[in-house]
């Protein structure tokens, strides 16, 4: 996008309409999420039908499009109320906001690739779409190996379009340049983060405070507090505004990873799109099997160790440590973590000084992020 079309979408998306339903009403999260869709779809459009349509292969466009048309829209609509916390409603800003469904885009494709996911969000994953298709036209070489490596690579591509849409969204270079040092923190953290779920392995059991650890700079960071910070800073927020909205994400990121870890053991397949047992049968150490290491009887405590070091976790493996992790009490001690925070994020909000509206929303967004029964 050249220099004057900036310049003009900058201009243009700056004036708020008169006949819009005010911020935080249902009506008003209904508009703003139909218009990050709008906006994430018709980008990654133009960039398949500019770049990835001329390779005569179709199933990458279809794969990418149905994460990106299938995504809830949490990140960009968290990123713009920051955005709200300093200034008016922007256009400019619901597509800056917009850009990062397609940076989460390229999580979970590279994500699937490496905890080997079949499914996300109730379909098939993008690597064995791609695998299927690969198979069914008679290509050479491995199907699987064709899916991964074609899943990381679009994966790539949407880390480089997420930026793009960025940096031509209208929003003016002043605030962009002002939002860049923490894009590059979140996408760094992001990484590292995964880096450590790989090394997380359930056999080790680590202590709660390190699952927690991983957790926030995975998962709680990335969903919540950073894309806050990144809209806030973009509007020119005062440093008390951002203190307050680093607390609050901080807080209701650590809920929705809790919220995520339950979900991983017993399963809400229209919510995670995989199994109950998922997180087991993947070994992973998450804060609700860490919890139950420590709250089980010695006796339980023993049959997670046998049931750790098993070569295969099979459904009769899963039932069984389902079964110890209940009667540890762990999910119990869960759902109180995940109230403990609400409460305190509830606080820091009702300290914070931020417009009555913008504070509603955030309150709607935390029960978002914690309740996820939908």
């Amino acid at each position: 996008m050249n220099a004057q079309r900036t310049a003009q979408l900058s201009r243009t998306a700056q004036v708020p309409r008169t006949d819009e339903p005010a911020v935080g009403e249902p009506a008003w999260f209904a508009r703003v999420t139909d218009s990050l869709r709008t906006h994430t779809v018709e980008f990654v459009a133009a960039r398949c039908a500019e770049e990835l349509a001329t390779l005569g292969f179709d199933e990458p466009i279809r794969a990418v499009g149905n994460i990106v048309a299938g995504g809830k829209g949490l990140r960009p609509t968290l990123m713009y109320l920051g955005w709200l916390c300093g200034a008016a409603e922007s256009e400019a800003a619901l597509r800056a906001a917009a850009s990062l469904e397609l940076l989460h885009a390229f999580a979970l494709l590279q994500d699937d690739v490496m905890d080997e996911s079949d499914s996300r969000r109730g379909s098939p994953s993008a690597h064995v779409r791609l695998a299927r298709r690969h198979a069914e036209e008679k290509r050479s070489g491995s199907s699987s190996r064709f899916g991964e490596s074609a899943a990381v690579l679009l994966g790539d591509l949407c880390l480089v379009w997420a930026e793009r849409m960025l940096r031509e969204s209208g929003v003016d270079a002043a605030a962009l340049a002002r939002m860049w040092p923490h894009y590059d923190a979140m996408r760094t953290e992001l990484a590292v983060g995964q880096l450590a779920d790989l090394l997380n392995d359930a056999a080790r059991l680590p202590s709660l405070d390190q699952v927690l650890d991983i957790a926030r700079r995975k998962s709680g960071n990335y969903t919540v507090r950073r894309p806050l910070e990144l809209g806030a800073a973009m509007a020119g927020c005062t440093p008390q505004v951002m203190e307050a909205l680093g607390g609050y994400g901080t807080l209701i990121g650590e809920a929705f990873q809790i919220r995520d870890d339950l979900l991983g053991l017993f399963g809400h397949p229209a919510v995670t799109g995989k199994p109950a047992g998922a997180d087991l049968r993947e070994r992973k150490a998450t804060t609700v099997i860490v919890l139950a290491e420590h709250l089980a009887s010695p006796a339980d405590r023993a049959r997670l160790h046998e049931l750790w070091g098993r070569d295969e976790f099979d459904d009769e493996a899963v039932t069984t440590a389902l079964t110890v992790i209940v009667d540890s009490g762990a999910p119990q001690r869960a759902e109180e973590m995940i109230a403990d925070r609400l409460q305190r994020a509830e606080a820091i909000l009702g300290d914070s000084g931020l417009d009555p509206a913008v504070t509603s929303a955030l309150r709607r967004m935390a029960q978002l992020c914690t309740d996820r029964s939908h």
